[in-house]
């Protein structure tokens, strides 16, 4: 897939003006977007994606428009389980609703750069050295057993890491909130931080932790840069209007670790199929190929991860229908 320099350029430009229109209605307007509010974005943000793949069918074929497909199902599924990790900190922080929408924005953004950043490195190294694919699908296997053991976080299980405790050591931090401020003077004229900057600090390294995983699957599914680049923008894009859509349905999708899990899983064996399959590793097999290893279409993996992330979302809501209404039985009785 041969991507020109002025596609890439215009990919950029234009994700720049979206995100810039949704800082600037923010900062005009911060408030606590309504139900119709976020649907309407999410149903825009989820329309341009597919008008996307489609338009990737049209220019460069089915596989291709398959691999971005399969990439944004995934990332996109990957960003949902990452809003019950923000809701945590927006909760621990007590950040007030209306300035949430600020501290997603900015969250959204970072992980842009962040995963860009190892987007490229995935790329560079994936063009040099065929054998990562054996890491990074040990890496998601690794992640996956992990979600089936820990599942999602409860509130009370969020830790702060080494970086948000120096910084609530280190810096000036004052007792509340000042808006939207990152910084507030006191009433003695003294300048601090605001618990705001505590929490982007918080959203970001989250971030990086989220792009660790999100990175290898996607580079499972597509090596092309471009779709790789593509699907977590559209994938990242709407988060923050998905996260209020949502709301209080989080918590009940109790089994989408599980399925992220299987997804996962599945996306890391394919990686060291891949991996054998283009052996370059003198220790296996004499440095040769090994024949027997499957290749996995991508068809296959697309229909694989629809199925198995709409499963368990179903089971999921199946499960929490049930456990509300013995809870009113409970009560009544």
């Amino acid at each position: 897939m041969n991507i020109p320099a002025w596609v890439w350029l215009a990919t950029l430009v234009v994700l720049t003006a979206v995100l810039i229109a949704d800082l600037l209605i923010i900062v005009r307007r911060p408030h606590e977007p309504s139900m119709r509010e976020s649907a309407a974005w999410t149903v825009l943000y989820v329309g341009l994606a597919i008008i996307f793949g489609f338009g990737v069918w049209a220019a460069s074929g089915g596989r291709y428009a398959g691999e971005f497909f399969a990439g944004y199902v995934t990332e996109k599924s990957l960003s949902v389980d990452n809003l019950f990790v923000f809701v945590i900190i927006m909760s621990r922080f007590v950040v007030p609703r209306k300035y949430q929408q600020k501290v997603l924005l900015v969250g959204v953004v970072l992980a842009l750069i962040l995963r860009g950043g190892f987007i490229a490195a995935g790329a560079a190294l994936i063009t040099q050295f065929s054998w990562v694919f054996y890491i990074f699908g040990a890496f998601l296997i690794y992640t996956a057993v992990g979600l089936v053991r820990n599942g999602e976080p409860a509130p009370d299980e969020y830790s702060e890491n080494a970086l948000i405790r120096w910084s609530r050591r280190v810096l000036p931090v004052s007792g509340s909130y000042d808006g939207g401020r990152l910084t507030t003077l006191t009433d003695a004229g003294r300048r601090m931080f605001t618990p705001m900057l505590i929490v982007m600090i918080a959203i970001g390294t989250t971030d990086v932790i989220f792009a660790l995983d999100s990175i290898p699957a996607i580079f499972g599914i597509t090596q092309e840069p471009y779709l790789v680049f593509t699907a977590n923008v559209f994938a990242l894009m709407g988060l923050r209007q998905l996260y209020f859509l949502l709301g209080g349905l989080l918590d009940r999708l109790a089994y989408l670790s599980y399925g992220l899990a299987i997804v996962l899983g599945f996306i890391g064996v394919k990686l060291v199929l891949e991996a054998l399959a283009d052996n370059t590793l003198f220790f296996l097999n004499g440095g040769e190929p090994i024949g027997w290893a499957p290749h996995i279409p991508i068809w296959l993996s697309l229909s694989f991860i629809f199925v198995t992330l709409t499963v368990t979302t179903v089971i999921s809501l199946v499960k929490s229908s049930r456990d509300r209404k013995r809870e009113l039985v409970d009560i009544m009785t």
